[in-house]
């Protein structure tokens, strides 16, 4: 009786031991099919530390593309003469967490998720102006001033770095692969940024002087509440110089994972 029962115990620890074999790994790499969707490619590694809490590193790129939710930005960055429907956008991230799961198995369960987010985003923004200037005499005779109406690009980059949390459950599905629903959570901190706008190089000083004026005068227009815009002449181009606050939201994603 007791051969059977070390048996049946042997055979029992053997299962066991194949079944965590299959699902298999302290390490998870996956993708957000949310994010996805709307051209935000992403990739995450997690490892897990110990029974109860991982470590995972993430990278996110989404190429340049026309701004997304145009309207909602609108309201924060408000000027007539800044062209939104020809606005490109695009971004890096880079964004480090922790999880803590409560789940009774590793990496799995419901989880609470402190992170870092350090991204890049790149932009391209349109912005009509017009200027008068008064061309130079031709032989003694004096030439009308001439108005101009046209557009600049201001591009550069906006820095911003962010902590933030969010809660989430990850679940095993067949023997490798992951299930990660990421239910709400947000980051706030701060930004930074220096777009630019150049004139041709050849454009005559007599252009270039009304020109620029006209161009600062302008971006000094723009409600940009809570960010603060400063804007000034350098040389042949104009440079704005951005600072204040940055947040976000996270949340009602669905990733997908290989365990291995």
């Amino acid at each position: 009786m007791k051969r059977i029962t070390l048996v049946i115990l042997l055979f029992t620890l053997a299962k066991t031991s194949k079944a965590q074999s299959l699902i298999g790994g302290d390490h998870v790499l996956k993708t957000n099919l949310s994010a996805d969707a709307i051209q935000n490619y992403n990739l995450t590694f997690e490892k897990s530390l110990n029974h109860f809490m991982s470590l995972s590193v993430s990278y996110a790129t989404m190429p340049k593309r026309d701004l997304p939710l145009k309207s909602l930005v609108k309201q924060f960055i408000d000027n007539p003469n800044i062209n939104f429907d020809n606005f490109k956008v695009a971004n890096n991230t880079i964004t480090i967490e922790s999880r803590f799961y409560l789940g009774l198995q590793k990496m799995s369960g419901f989880y609470i998720a402190p992170y870092a987010r350090f991204g890049n985003m790149e932009v391209d923004v349109p912005v009509n102006y017009t200027y008068t200037y008064t061309p130079a005499p031709i032989q003694g005779v004096t030439i009308p001033a001439q108005t101009v109406s046209t557009s600049a690009n201001l591009v550069g980059t906006i820095r911003s770095q962010s902590v933030g949390a969010y809660f989430g459950m990850q679940f095993q599905l067949l023997t490798k692969l992951v299930l990660d629903v990421w239910l709400i959570g947000g980051h706030y901190g701060t930004s930074n940024g220096k777009l630019q706008a150049d004139l041709p190089a050849n454009t005559p000083p007599v252009i270039s002087s009304a020109a620029l004026n006209a161009l600062k005068s302008t971006i000094d227009q723009t409600n940009a509440n809570p960010f603060h815009l400063s804007t000034v002449v350098s040389g042949n181009s104009i440079i704005t110089n951005t600072d204040g606050p940055w947040a976000g939201l996270r949340g009602a994603g669905i990733t997908v994972g290989l365990r291995f």
